[in-house]
């Protein structure tokens, strides 16, 4: 949240500002310079008695948060700098709602030079300001910041010759930096197109230096009689401009263009200018400075005098009369045509002649950076600035100038041309040093005055792109945090199947292990119940047995005792019936091992059979719980496939939809520039019309004075005329006289007189007829000329709205272009990204696939390793195999517990999980 305008408690802003009352630190107040921002003024320090330029700028009323934020980064920014070509900063303070910012006092730049002199520099003095300002540009951008703003007007000299950068109210704090931002016809490419197509960096200052230079090399940057809209079109989409004719060196020739390469990348950067090129380098010498300061002073100085001469004049009404003056004005007013500031001290109705080029001069000269932006750092440092006359300093505490002097105070002080120049501008000194007359700060003031509605129009269209550039930015970022949001909702949503579905699987484990247990402790129940029923049954069957066997034993032995014969001695028959009773103990103990040894095999056999039989039992079961957890995750994985494709149609949908936003508001941007540019052309246009045709109308007021001179001219050589005819005749007259008897000359001399009147009455009527001649031909020169003047201003006005409309034509094809590689680049990405998710599908299906088969193929051979060892110890233990496998097949009286009732049941779940984190965990089911 920004701080409230005007807080230096303010964390970010302490120790920017000064506490002390700058009305007590400060006098000698005297305004020189205004603009958007506020006025620049001359001032004293009264304790150190140093001269300073302040620049008064107010933080209040709409945008005050705005115009504030730059206020700081302005004094933030020129309190980090400390070069010899930098503006020294001083300090700033804050009273009420004004921010007083303090810096070294300069004579002017090197805009007022060409002003002065109505001339383009010499190479020479070209150069060196070049090397200086490239000096103040490698500092800067080792700094990692951007002047932004370099041209003529904010290159400025101090008395010592010393050549300094100003206004850094539209400089980047940082590098690269990506805002629309400086005066249009100084403008780098990559600046103008900063918000469409990316970044540029401290390469734009050097461009700005190369149009600079065309500037002191022709007086006037490329494209500047053009509409700064217009302009600004022309450089991002046309070649860059080169330097026109003249006697300039190659050298001079290459380094322009060097610095207006338009490609940044093969743009030199200012450190390599400043260390390789010759034209920077050929000299070094701090007299050639000096020399042009001087020599702008003596302009200065002589043509202040001769503006000081013609008020005197006027203002001792020292004037002739009023023929004199109409017969003469000419001669007199050519007096001043050797003067190269002839034009600038003439009346309003001649400046007023000019208003199209001043207007457009003064469009030109605006910042588009805003209110702070669109200011200058030190007196006349730029060239939009509008000082008022300093021989009117109102805060002054100093009685008022004297103007009967032979020279302009206001330029040298109160001392006078006097004054030795070294002093000027020292410290402690009442001097008011500048490089400027007093016709150009009154011109300025009026171009000032008549340029406020074209600065507003370049601050609304500032601000316009600005405001353009962060609804951009804010959508984009809306988006783009409405993407994160959607595809985090997205990963929580596959993120929560998987859990889900890998708890499932868990507890689905889990389950079936304790079935699988329940089984087996059943099984063994079974077993157990299973061998208690079989030995009943054969100690059943065994008490039988020895039961029969008694009672055929008691039978045998009856037998036996019948069978013996009676007659046989005693001891022999009770052996023979004792080895009758061992024989049939014998043979009764024989059977009733037999069939315990039977019972016992029957037991083994029946056992094991059992166990074979739940063996198959339990190898089903696991094979049906193997089935039912592949196909379970088989529906998982094709859930998750499914769920894959709904999430890439939903990022598709959301994507295309954000993609069409944007470029529906940059659509709605551009037509909405598009049209603030025509309408902003359309009122240039509509100016322009109004200025010609009050220069027009000024035209015609003033033809009758034109007329009457030129009427009085002939009029002079009519008398003229008329007088050399009349000494002629007279002449004539007395010659004849002479010559003549006495009684004709009444006759003769009637003659002549008739003959004189004829040649009058002839010369009068050519007096007329040059009269109405001359009168019709300056009408028709005068109309004729207006006629073509302003339909040549028609023709260049139209053909600048063509121009404008068609590259904004242009641009719009090219972003139709932008909007629709876009979307096909959009449609690449989507469809690549469909092909790459369909591709891990199809992996992680074949993958499945493969997994599955595995799974199966384990599972059965180590069922069947287990039956195999099963059955190797059956043969082991004396038992046929292939009985016992036939057997516990076909035999199924010990099946009362149903497989499938054993079975887990498992319910359908909606929850899913990855596949491919659960594949290779092999479930082992031990019996």
């Amino acid at each position: 949240m920004p701080s409230k305008p005007g807080n230096i408690r303010d964390p970010e802003v302490v120790g920017l500002f000064s506490t002390e009352d700058p009305d007590k630190q400060f006098e000698d107040l005297r305004e020189i310079g205004h603009g958007s921002f506020g006025a620049v003024y001359f001032a004293r320090n009264t304790q150190t008695k140093e001269i300073v330029a302040i620049k008064k700028m107010s933080f209040s009323g709409k945008q005050s948060a705005e115009k504030w934020q730059d206020i700081v980064k302005e004094v933030k920014f020129l309190k980090d700098l400390d070069h010899k070509h930098i503006i020294n900063y001083k300090d700033c303070y804050l009273r009420e709602h004004t921010a007083w910012l303090v810096m070294e006092y300069c004579l002017g730049s090197a805009a007022d030079i060409l002003e002065v002199h109505k001339k383009p520099l010499k190479e020479d003095e070209i150069a060196q300001i070049c090397h200086d300002a490239l000096q103040g540009l490698v500092y800067l951008h080792t700094k990692r910041k951007i002047h932004r703003d370099v041209k003529a007007g904010n290159i400025l000299l101090t008395e010592n010759g010393t050549v300094k950068l100003a206004d850094f109210g539209s400089a980047s704090l940082s590098c690269p930096a990506n805002s629309f931002v400086g005066t249009p016809y100084w403008m780098a490419p990559e600046v103008i197109l900063a918000m469409d197509e990316g970044q540029y960096d401290g390469k734009a200052d050097v461009w700005s230096l190369g149009i600079t230079c065309i500037e002191l090399a022709e007086r006037k940057p490329p494209l500047f009689n053009m509409n700064a809209m217009s302009a600004l079109y022309h450089i991002a989409q046309n070649e860059s401009p080169t330097l026109a004719g003249g006697e300039w060196t190659d050298s001079f020739r290459n380094f322009v263009d060097s610095c207006l390469a338009k490609a940044p990348e093969n743009r030199p950067a200012a450190d390599q200018l400043l260390n390789s090129h010759a034209f920077v380098n050929t000299t070094s010498n701090n007299t050639v400075i000096l020399d042009l300061i001087q020599r702008t002073k003596d302009a200065v100085r002589e043509l202040d005098n001769l503006q000081y001469r013609r008020m005197k004049k006027i203002l001792m009404a020292e004037t002739p009369s009023e023929d004199q003056v109409l017969l003469n004005g000419p001669d007199d007013l050519s007096i001043g045509d050797s003067s190269q500031d002839d034009e600038t001290s003439k009346s309003n109705s001649l400046a007023s002649a000019t208003g199209v080029s001043n207007s457009s001069r003064s469009s030109s000269m605006n910042s588009l950076q805003g209110p702070s932006n669109d200011t200058e750092v030190i007196s006349f440092a730029r060239g939009e600035r509008s000082p008022s006359p300093p021989a009117l300093p109102p805060r002054s505490p100093k009685p008022p100038q004297d103007w009967s002097g032979p020279a302009r105070p206001s330029s040298y002080g109160q001392f006078g041309l006097g004054k030795s120049a070294s002093k000027m501008g020292e410290p402690g000194s009442h001097n008011f040093a500048t490089i400027r007359t007093t016709s150009i700060v009154n011109k300025q003031i009026q171009e000032h005055e008549h340029s406020n509605e074209l600065k507003e129009q370049f601050a609304g269209y500032k601000r316009m792109r600005k405001q353009h550039q962060k609804q951009l930015q804010q959508m984009e970022a809306k988006y783009k945090a409405e993407m994160d949001e959607h595809k985090q909702k997205l990963d929580r949503e596959y993120d929560s199947n998987s859990n889900n579905f890998k708890m499932e699987i868990e507890k689905l484990k889990r389950k079936m292990i304790a079935d699988l247990e329940k089984r087996q402790r059943s099984n063994l129940d079974n077993e157990k119940k299973l061998i208690k029923q079989i030995s009943t049954e054969q100690e059943r069957e065994k008490k039988n047995f020895l039961a029969q066997q008694k009672k055929d034993y008691k039978t045998t032995k009856e037998q036996i005792k019948r069978n013996i014969d009676s007659t046989t001695p005693k001891k022999e028959r009770e052996d023979a019936i004792r080895n009758q009773k061992e024989q049939v103990t014998l043979r009764q103990k024989q059977l009733e091992e037999r069939l315990v040894r039977e019972q016992k095999e029957k037991l083994e056999y029946e056992v094991r059979k059992f166990r074979r039989r739940r063996y198959l039992q339990h190898h089903q079961l696991e094979q049906e719980l193997l089935r039912e957890e592949l196909s379970k995750r088989q529906a998982q994985l094709e859930y998750e496939h499914q769920m894959l494709l709904r999430h890439h149609e939903s990022t598709r949908d959301l994507e295309v939809k954000q993609l069409k936003c944007i470029q529906e508001l940059r659509d709605e941007h551009i037509k909405k520039q598009h049209f603030t540019e025509r309408q902003n052309q359309q009122n240039y246009n509509l100016k322009a019309e109004q200025d010609l045709r009050k220069k027009h109308a000024l035209e015609q007021k003033q033809q009758p004075r034109s007329l009457r001179q030129k009427e009085l001219l002939i009029r002079r050589q009519f008398h003229e005329a008329v007088k050399t005819q009349q000494k002629q005749y007279k002449a004539l007259k007395d010659h004849i006289i002479a010559t003549t008897p006495k009684n004709e000359v009444k006759a003769v001399a009637k003659k002549l007189k008739e003959e004189q009147m004829r040649k009058l009455a002839i010369l009068g009527e050519q007096y007329e007829q040059s009269i109405a001649e001359m009168l019709q031909q300056q009408n028709m020169r005068l109309d004729d000329s207006q006629l073509a003047e302003e339909h040549e201003l028609k023709q260049k006005l139209q053909q600048e709205l063509e121009l404008l409309i068609a590259y904004q034509s242009k641009i719009k094809m090219q972003t139709d272009t932008q909007h629709l590689r876009e979307r096909k680049h959009l449609e690449e990405m989507i469809s690549i990204r469909k092909a790459i998710l369909e591709q891990k599908m199809e992996e992680e299906s074949a993958k499945f696939e493969q997994d599955r088969a595995e799974r199966i193929r384990c599972c059965r051979e180590r069922q069947s390793n287990e039956m195999d060892e099963f059955d190797h110890e059956t043969v082991k233990l004396g038992m046929n195999s292939r009985d016992l496998v036939q057997a516990s097949v076909t035999d199924n009286q010990y099946d009362d517990i149903s497989v499938r009732g054993s079975m887990i049941s498992l319910n359908s779940s909606s929850s899913s999980s990855s596949f491919t984190s659960q594949h290779n965990n092999k479930q082992t089911y031990v019996s």
